[in-house]
């Protein structure tokens, strides 16, 4: 999952002359004082990631805290040093990929729970619901990836980093119509590829 999971965490695509101008001093920054580094980027991008992690789990305090813990282990763990890619398609892809080892925690501890007041409930059963919710978002990534260059940097943007349909075309030097039609566009690619999956009321939950 983790190759696929890429896919929604970075954008394969030359980025505004902002972001690379971001990303070189957020790099210049960690160089000169990890704390700092660290630091710049919990201002930079704390509630951005709190926005996307909302929209996984529905409470904003888990919200809150799958992104702290995120920060914690980038700073623990020394994960920033082993980063070359950009700071904050990382950070978006661990906040996501947290926010699915919780909802499949959730989905777990429900089964559990019900598998209790049951008599006859086969412990095989109880990871089916987790398998169901990967395949899913395998699917998601795999439409993902599938959009059209433009169309699917507008909708990570969008759907994956919480940014706003007029800040979107700001930075792409492109008109918010545009934006807005590109976001429909994908929104139909998504609902068309998933019109048959068993969780498309999911998709719908995640994304609308």
């Amino acid at each position: 999952m983790t190759g696929q999971v890429s896919t929604l965490g970075a954008v394969h695509h030359e980025p505004s002359t902002t972001v690379i101008d971001s990303e070189l001093f957020i790099r210049k920054t960690f160089d000169e004082d990890p704390k700092k580094g660290c630091e710049l980027l919990f201002r930079l991008y704390y509630r951005p990631l709190c926005t996307l992690a909302v929209r996984f789990v529905y409470a904003k305090d888990v919200a809150e805290d799958l992104v702290a813990d995120v920060f914690y282990t980038l700073w623990n763990t020394r994960a920033y040093e082993s980063i070359t890619q950009s700071y904050r398609a990382y950070l978006f892809r661990c906040v996501q990929n947290r926010a699915y080892k919780y909802l499949a925690s959730e989905l777990k501890n429900m089964d559990s729970l019900e598998a209790a007041s049951q008599q006859e409930t086969s412990a095989s059963d109880l990871p089916e619901p987790i398998m169901r919710y990967e395949e899913l978002c395998h699917k998601v990534e795999e439409l993902v990836a599938g959009l059209p260059p433009q169309c699917q940097k507008i909708f990570i943007l969008n759907r994956f980093e919480g940014r706003t349909a007029p800040d979107i075309a700001r930075e792409l030097q492109l008109s918010v119509r545009t934006v807005e039609v590109q976001i429909a566009r994908a929104l139909t690619v998504l609902r068309h590829g998933l019109r048959t999956h068993w969780l498309l009321a999911g998709l719908c939950l995640l994304f609308l």
